[in-house]
């Protein structure tokens, strides 16, 4: 089959808060970004309701009208944008190659913003509405919807660390929060555990699973039906809400056995820039980022990544996972910056004072 090639100086992965706003950053510096919309487009800020916790918006905005602003505001500046699922990659040399049904795309800088999927039950009423109950009262992301629980009952599904940490944090505003675990002992580490149990707002019901969450779209979440998985017993539990809190999955299968990840997927770059190991490639927001994940974090590092592709593409030094920096070029800074290993292995000195030293005595 033939495809349609483009060659571009910029491609972004993902279309949340952290591929948009590198795509606003990038345009803005006249690099012409091509931004693939992902399976999702908009990430999940599209299957939120209301989102209070993001600057600007004295009242609030619904997530997928924050998310337009986004797309719009990067097309204003000249991003431009592909719907299409990327079926392979190949980051072996620069430019990169990503591969679709129907193009292949070459990039001199890729930025990887393809986000995480939080990990569901697969039950009936967890589907975002009007499917399920999603936004109506079932959420995986505690900090970002538990303020509207004020006064609530509601359920924690989980047993790890996730779990846990959600719980306590929702003893803000719930009446009453309640961890169902299909185990009869958490997964969590012991500081984690030790918090929750010493929490008199949060009970625990053990060696159970969860069902199907009960309610209607115009009353939202009324339960969830639950199993004893010892006994076979089936029982209802009233509540208005539920939390699945069986952690995420970073979307990086792509990039597997090409870029360097933790033990779980998340793609690991520098630290205070968003460069992974390989020179020209740049990742943000979710897909990095195990520990925030928050929009207003997503599109910090967003701006991150974006201003690091302008730097590599002008061949200024960029930090790299390892602690030594590299320009397009291929010239290497030390970690310690007091050599530069040129592209032909030639070393010489970074420092400024050595080399004016060496030019004086050559001069003599």
């Amino acid at each position: 089959m033939t495809r349609n090639t483009l060659h571009k100086e910029v491609v972004i992965i993902g279309s949340g808060p952290a591929g948009l706003t590198a795509a606003i950053y990038a345009a803005r510096a006249d690099l012409k970004p091509l931004v693939i919309h992902g399976p999702q487009p908009g990430g999940q800020l599209t299957i939120t309701t209301e989102v209070e916790n993001y600057p600007g918006f004295s009242k609030g905005i619904q997530g997928p009208e924050l998310m337009q602003e986004f797309e719009e505001q990067a097309r204003r500046f000249g991003a431009e944008f592909l719907v299409t699922y990327i079926t392979e990659v190949d980051l072996s040399e620069r430019p990169f190659t990503l591969r679709t049904d129907e193009h292949e795309i070459e990039a001199e800088t890729l930025i990887i913003a393809s986000g995480a999927s939080a990990k569901w039950l697969g039950i009936p009423g967890e589907a975002p509405a009007p499917q399920g109950l999603g936004g109506l009262g079932v959420s995986a992301c505690a900090t970002c919807d538990g303020f509207f629980f004020k006064g609530k009952s509601i359920i924690v599904v989980g047993g790890g660390d996730t779990a846990m940490e959600e719980a306590n944090f929702l003893t803000r505003y719930a009446s009453r929060v309640t961890v169902v675990h299909r185990r009869d002992h958490l997964r969590a580490s012991k500081i984690m555990q030790d918090k929750a149990f010493r929490n008199d707002k949060i009970d625990f019901i053990w060696n159970t699973d969860v069902t199907e969450i009960l309610g209607t779209q115009e009353t939202g979440v009324t339960g969830a039906r639950l199993k004893d998985t010892k006994t076979g017993e089936d029982s209802v539990f009233p509540c208005e809400g539920v939390f699945v809190a069986i952690g995420h999955k970073p979307n990086t299968d792509l990039f597997k056995g090409q870029l360097k990840m933790d033990e779980v997927g998340y793609l690991i770059t520098a630290g205070r820039t968003m460069a992974t190991e390989i020179p020209g490639v740049f990742a943000c927001g979710d897909v990095q980022d195990s520990f925030y994940r928050q929009a207003v974090t997503a599109a910090g590092t967003g701006c991150m990544a974006a201003i690091d592709a302008e730097r590599f593409l002008d061949n200024l030094p960029v930090p790299m996972p390892s602690g030594d920096e590299i320009t397009m070029e291929g010239e290497l800074v030390t970690a310690d910056h007091q050599l530069i290993v040129l592209p032909d292995g030639e070393v010489i000195s970074n420092n400024a004072e050595a080399a004016t030293e060496g030019a004086s005595a050559s001069g003599d």
